[in-house]
């Protein structure tokens, strides 16, 4: 049984009604998700208190649900006050990332100023929130008034899932390489035939490069496979300069008449990526298809039939989603082209002793401090192929082993003749008995192949002398993928515990041969475990759909109800209880319901029925659904409460038939 997702909340009102949309999510994506909330208003304190819910979190992630309106009598002290406490959401120290969401209502200028404030901290606020999942009627007096319960049912649902988006986009694998058709899918026409002049950028192709200019400058690698001939393609992005995207954006191509099957994995193998990593967009079903079917590992994904949908789409597909934008992320693609001219360089050389020596080397080993600690996570994230143990972490648990003393950081930085290459290498390790254990040893696969990792053993055997160390041990855990770094170890030791000398080490010097590569595509093809993100993107776009698919889970026969009313209010109980089924002599408080559900229950009625109930209404042992159902009926025919159409029925009954006929006779005659 996988370990349960904990998402520990802490909020400046009544959160739990986020719990059922927040559990709904984990079920679209197969994860147990356990929610935990802090007492009442109680967030600063959740940020101090070591035995807080936040603070004891070891497995998800911690989310801050901030309202201004909560934390001061007049809106110039309550600003100050969520300043405040940005503050000290910043400094705080926990295990796993912390997420600040500004909720309605709340100044631009607040949103503004924490936005400065909470650089180490994530950071979501309600215009964000507007843009992904727009609500128009996101307040609840009613609620709030009875149970500090601020937003409607409908607002939770946008609040939640935006919340476990953000979870989703820091946990999940991320992809690297978005590789594009042209022809209907970059432009509406057909280059070869309409000429590179002929085609159209309409409105929802140019959102579409747009879309993936942004993904390039978060990092992601652009690639072409088309159907075309080479020559139109590039003179239709030539003869189209106001085009979002030029043909330099991308890093590689494969522009002929072979099956996008067989392109794809050479494209693979030239970016020496995995096809697990690749995202494939086509507007052709067929080609989808046969990508599909070739290739499981690839996502892929066809565009809507109706163009006006293509964006809408593409900004509901949560694959597409970054946490974090590395300053590594935004020279991704120009570091690929850096690559191909050493590559070029390299197998034109008559020495690769002598060219090895030509690069100028130069590494920057500096202990892991705060600027860098979004890179290094990411590194943990993303590196495959040259990590000794595939450990993957966040920024707020590597934070903790650094303060705790538990292990020692190194980041290190590269660059040669042909250029920088930013932060891209990790070393953990702390001294045990006589030993430097290396916990984690990780180098992007961008600078393979110079040195690098020699260079380093080398350091490694030399920070263990400092410290007065005889051994340095290396963790080691093979994977499907890590294949280089196993080879790299077994070339510099006969010993298979990958435990070293550390004088020895400072023998180790480059082999000269190229790189080891990795088979990329191992004989039976590994899928990664995706969720239906095609799925998410068009049934679960909006909170209407997210709350529809919420309710429809719990729903009763029709059958055994006498009234619409009692299988409208069953819909109610089904969805706030979290059950199948319900029956009319059923209580709601033997249900399982309790004084919050109650207030939501009130809520809800106001919303279906357009009545007002009070909490005297529902808190009674003998209140079945049945009941509670005839009480809906009288009060939508009488406009009378309970007690009023009792003390009526009560003076009738003491009346006599003559009484009642006369008392008849006045109402009549004073109709219009």
């Amino acid at each position: 049984m996988p370990q349960p997702f904990c998402l520990a909340i802490s909020a400046t009102f009544t959160a739990e009604p986020i719990e059922p949309v927040l559990a709904f999510w984990g079920r679209q994506f197969n994860l147990p998700v356990e929610v935990r909330f802090a007492p009442y208003n109680q967030v600063t304190q959740s940020l101090l208190d070591p035995q807080s819910v936040l603070a004891r979190n070891g497995h998800g992630l911690n989310v801050l649900l901030v309202r201004s309106e909560d934390l001061g009598a007049t809106a110039e002290q309550a600003e100050r006050n969520v300043l405040e406490l940005a503050q000290t959401a910043a400094a705080a120290r926990l295990q796993l990332p912390l997420l600040f969401v500004l909720c309605p209502p709340a100044s631009l200028e607040l949103k503004d100023s924490l936005a400065g404030s909470l650089r180490a901290v994530r950071f979501l606020h309600f215009d964000q929130i507007a843009a992904e999942y727009p609500v128009a009627n996101w307040d609840s007096p009613d609620g709030h008034r009875l149970g500090r319960i601020p937003y409607t049912e409908l607002y939770f649902a946008a609040l939640g899932t935006a919340v476990f988006r953000h979870a989703h986009s820091l946990f999940a694998t991320p992809s690297k390489v978005i590789v594009l058709d042209c022809d209907n899918t970059l432009w509406s026409g057909i280059c070869g035939e309409d000429g590179p002049t002929g085609i159209i950028l309409d409105a929802p192709r140019r959102e579409l490069q747009q879309f993936m200019r942004v993904q390039r400058d978060a990092g992601m690698l652009l690639a072409i496979a088309s159907k075309n001939n080479e020559a139109d393609v590039r003179e239709t992005f030539a003869q189209n300069p106001d085009m979002p995207l030029r043909f330099e954006d991308f890093v590689a191509s494969r522009i002929d008449w072979q099956p996008k099957s067989a392109n794809l994995p050479s494209l693979a193998e030239e970016l020496n990526l995995g096809l697990d990593s690749f995202l494939f967009v086509d507007d052709n079903p067929r080609e989808c298809a046969e990508v599909a079917d070739s290739l499981p590992e690839v996502f892929t994904i066809p565009l809507p039939v109706d163009p006006e949908h293509i964006p809408n789409f593409l900004r509901q597909l949560w694959v597409f989603d970054h946490p974090v934008i590395t300053e590594e992320d935004r020279r991704r693609s120009s570091m690929y082209a850096q690559n191909r001219a050493y590559s070029q360089a390299l197998q034109s050389t008559a020495s690769l002793e002598n060219f090895l020596e030509s690069l100028h080397l130069v590494l920057d080993v500096q202990p892991l401090r705060e600027e860098t600690l979004p890179r290094a996570a990411q590194l943990t994230q993303r590196t495959n192929q040259f990590n000794f143990t595939t450990i993957r972490r966040t920024e707020s648990e590597l934070r903790s082993l650094i303060d705790s003393g538990a292990l020692e950081g190194r980041t290190i930085s590269v660059t040669d003749r042909f250029g920088k290459y930013g932060v891209t290498g990790l070393m953990l390790y702390k001294a045990d008995g006589d030993c430097l254990v290396v916990d984690t040893f990780l180098l992007s696969c961008r600078v393979l192949g110079r040195g690098v990792e020699h260079h380093l053993f080398r350091w490694l055997g030399a920070q263990a002398e400092e410290k007065g160390l005889a051994k340095v041990e290396v963790q080691f855990a093979p994977t499907a993928k890590n294949t280089p770094a196993r080879e790299f170890l077994n070339a510099i030791s006969a010993d298979a515990s990958y435990r070293f000398d550390a004088a020895a080490l400072r023998a180790v010097r480059p082999r000269f041969a190229p790189a080891p590569q990795p088979a990329l595509k191992p004989s039976t093809p590994v899928q990664r475990e995706r969720a239906d993100y095609l799925r998410i993107a068009t049934e679960l776009a909006t909170p209407e759909q997210i709350l529809a698919a919420m309710r429809s889970r719990h729903r009763s026969s029709a059958s055994v109800f006498g009234s619409e009313t009692e299988r409208r209010l069953a819909a109610i109980w089904s969805d706030l209880l979290q059950r199948q089924t319900v029956s009319p002599g059923d209580n709601f408080f033997d249900l399982g319901g309790h004084s919050l559900l109650a207030v939501l229950l009130l809520v809800r009625i106001k919303e279906t029925f357009d009545i007002e109930l009070s909490i005297d209404d529902v808190y009674s042992s003998g209140m079945t659904l049945r009941k509670l159902a005839e009480l809906i009926a009288v009060k939508q025919a009488t406009g009378l409460d309970a007690a009023e159409y009792a003390a009526l029925v009560a003076e009738i009954d003491t009346l006599s038939d003559d009484e009642v006929r006369e008392l008849l006779a006045r109402e009549e005659g004073c109709g219009e």
